[in-house]
């Protein structure tokens, strides 16, 4: 009985992926270049690193590093650099750390040319770049102690990519390069920065801090993916019944991604937009690459968590579902929230988001920015892009000149 509960959770777990792939019919696409990265079967750890797979066949420098977080998590880090150049302890390019979404790992950079990747263009730009990768996504699916196949490996939420891997990786690569890094996060990312940030960690670390299409309220999030995922109370549901870790691609959906988006009638384009609203300038040609690759793993916990957060309205730590389990957690009955008002009013923020962004909505980007109303003026810069969506940011054509000139800016500034 159990085992058939636990396959039919996962089959209706899966449900609101797959409605976003039937429905508005459109031709298909095809792709005009082979595929960039290594697809992997579920389960299964990568035998090549991203910089094999994704960089170093554009010429770019680029080495691969491990970085265990004090809970003893291994996870994999790239550096990369511009061509022609040599990699120092003590040089004098500033580090950038980018940091990727949910359910997204450090390949989802890279889809696009490399005048439309950021990490090139930011390489191309003189800076010297940090890819970082978040516990159980492929290039991080180690443990001192714990398999990805152990239950405890996946006892994790955002609070602890805010806590722990965040930390890790900034003391990792300034320790590395002698320097301050800047760090770009999307999506999940700057969920991740700013719980760190309002505790007092690594900002005192950081050059400024770039956040596009900032997360830390999600109360009114227009994706039906989500909606679902919160509002029905499936993730919840999942976690109670056992399942531990959170991966769409475990439940078959990249063989039904791959056919679904050969077919004559449908583009794989529209199944994105339908999850993260409509994105005006994805490149429709990679959209199959992307999905070969994307969605990552994530942990239950943290879609729980995640959902806790669209119901809840509000920025707060994992709620254990019991005045006594965040009393034995927290030391109070209910779990705490982020205050962002500790923010040091110094640090340098750019914020960017989309007016199109279903999961960035901009009554929630205007809440956080009212949480961040006494910053100092001349330390946080504010962009707002009316027609772009959450992945036009990171995988836009036109994010160079949109958004990746202004930032760059920012930067040099710091």
């Amino acid at each position: 009985m159990a085992s058939s509960l636990i396959t039919f959770l996962r089959w209706f777990l899966t449900v609101p992926a797959l409605l976003v792939l039937v429905v508005q019919p459109y031709p298909a696409y095809a792709s005009s270049r082979g595929a960039l990265t290594q697809v992997l079967p579920h389960g299964s750890a990568p035998t090549e690193g991203l910089c094999k797979t994704s960089v170093h066949r554009h010429g770019y420098k680029c080495q691969e590093f491990k970085v265990r977080t004090s809970d003893r998590y291994i996870l994999g880090m790239q550096r990369i650099q511009a061509p022609n150049t040599k990699f120092k302890c003590n040089g004098t390019r500033i580090p950038v750390i980018l940091q990727h979404g949910v359910l997204m790992d450090g390949q989802g950079w890279f889809v696009n040319t490399p005048s439309q990747s950021l990490p090139l263009v930011l390489a191309d730009n003189g800076f010297d770049v940090w890819i970082a990768n978040s516990r159980g996504t492929r290039y991080s699916s180690q443990h001192d102690i714990f398999n990805p196949t152990d239950p405890e490996f996946w006892d994790w939420s955002w609070d602890e990519l805010a806590s722990e891997d965040l930390p890790a990786f900034v003391n990792f690569v300034s320790t590395q390069t002698k320097q301050k890094p800047h760090y770009i996060g999307h999506s999940q990312g700057t969920i991740m920065a700013l719980a760190a940030f309002s505790e007092g960690k690594v900002y005192d670390k950081l050059r400024s801090a770039v956040l596009l299409s900032p997360v830390a309220y999600l109360h009114h999030i227009t994706t039906v993916f989500g909606q679902v995922l919160a509002k029905s109370f499936l993730a919840d549901i999942g976690s109670l019944i056992g399942l531990a870790e959170f991966d769409l691609q475990g439940f078959q959906l990249k063989q039904y991604f791959q056919t679904i988006c050969s077919n004559n009638h449908f583009n794989c384009y529209d199944a994105v937009t339908l999850v993260t609203g409509n994105n005006c300038c994805l490149n429709s040609t990679t959209m199959p690459e992307w999905l070969n690759n994307q969605p990552a793993p994530s942990s239950m916990k943290n879609m729980v968590h995640l959902s806790q957060t669209v119901r809840g309205g509000v920025f707060a730590k994992y709620d254990y579902g019991s005045p006594n389990a965040n009393k034995a957690k927290y030391g109070q009955e209910i779990a705490p929230c982020y205050n962002l008002a500790n923010i040091t009013k110094s640090f340098p923020l750019f914020i960017s988001h989309g007016a199109l962004d279903a999961l960035s909505d901009p009554v929630d980007v205007d809440l956080l920015m009212d949480q961040l109303k006494s910053h100092d003026g001349d330390k946080l810069t504010f962009q707002f892009v009316k027609n772009y969506a959450h992945l036009d940011f990171i995988l836009g054509m036109t994010a160079n000149e949109v958004v990746w000139k202004p930032v760059m800016a920012f930067l040099k500034r710091y």
